[in-house]
């Protein structure tokens, strides 16, 4: 009798036990019935600083029960905006918003200079001067407008030219629409030479951008032009001179100089008349 009621007592307990375990993995989410959601994960293995891009995004499983701050459901969220990477991901590692660098933020910018290449911010006084057309990508000139020192007048001199825009306020970008947007500061990808001159031109002077084609890659010499200029008089070359102390040698357009012909002197001849006997003959000295 005690015999049964110890085997009744282990059926018992394996019963009960076996509940439990039944219990806790049907709400804990092991086995068959896991319920699960897609995240996005990193494909490959990405380093601080990548842009994503839409072949470095993949999407897992993960158990809903097993709660995540910052998953990204969709990867094409991400490709709205330019995501950079703030973290070192491995592939199948899951991308949490606090992995990345907020929209707008511009950490994508440093991705886009290449090697020996600078990125300059310059605010124009009139970079409405061409009507908000300025964006990701666009080609300018860089005028100085500014009074050289010594002088009365005021003279507007090309400094750069065929410069790239690589963001215009802050965008990246350029708006898939083609909608203009006035912007009163851009970053100019620029040489750390041509910088320097950027940064000059700044402090001493006003800055205007001219908008080109970007197929137009001429650059053609240009000299500094005068508030007498523009009056109809003849451009000062004290003006010039000191434009280009101030702002680095202004490049004219080749002149032209006609030499005439040197006249060659010949120098005089002299002729003497020889007489030997019947016969005369001349010589030239």
């Amino acid at each position: 009798m005690d015999v049964r009621r110890l085997a009744l007592a282990l059926l018992a307990a394996l019963l009960v036990s076996a509940g439990a375990v039944f219990m806790f993995l049907k709400y804990s989410g092991y086995g068959k019935g896991q319920e699960t959601k897609k995240i996005v994960a990193a494909a490959r293995k990405m380093a601080p600083g990548s842009v994503l891009v839409r072949e470095d995004l993949n999407t897992i499983d993960w158990p809903q029960n097993l709660p995540l701050t910052g998953t990204i459901a969709d990867p094409d969220t991400l490709m709205k905006d330019q995501r950079v990477v703030l973290y070192p991901l491995e592939p199948g590692e899951p991308i949490l918003e606090p992995y990345l660098a907020l929209p707008g933020s511009g950490m994508g910018l440093v991705t886009k200079i290449p090697t020996g290449m600078r990125a300059v911010s310059v605010r124009s006084n009139e970079v409405v001067g061409v009507a908000g057309f300025l964006y990701p990508g666009s080609h300018v000139d860089v005028l100085a407008t500014f009074r050289p020192e010594g002088s009365a007048q005021s003279v507007t001199q090309t400094i750069l030219q065929n410069v790239e825009v690589i963001t215009a306020g802050q965008k990246s970008q350029p708006d898939p629409t083609g909608k203009p947007e006035t912007v009163n500061v851009v970053t100019l990808l620029l040489n750390p030479e041509d910088a320097e001159k950027v940064i000059l031109a700044t402090l001493q002077s006003s800055i205007q951008f001219v908008l080109r084609n970007g197929a137009d890659t001429q650059t053609p010499i240009m000299r500094a032009v005068s508030t007498e200029e523009l009056m109809g008089g003849n451009p000062s070359k004290k003006s010039t001179e000191v434009a280009q102390q101030q702002v680095g040698p202004v490049r004219r357009h080749p002149r032209i100089v006609k030499k005439e012909a040197e006249t060659v002197k010949v120098p005089a001849s002299y002729t003497v008349e020889i007489i030997n006997g019947k016969d005369k003959s001349q010589a030239k000295f």
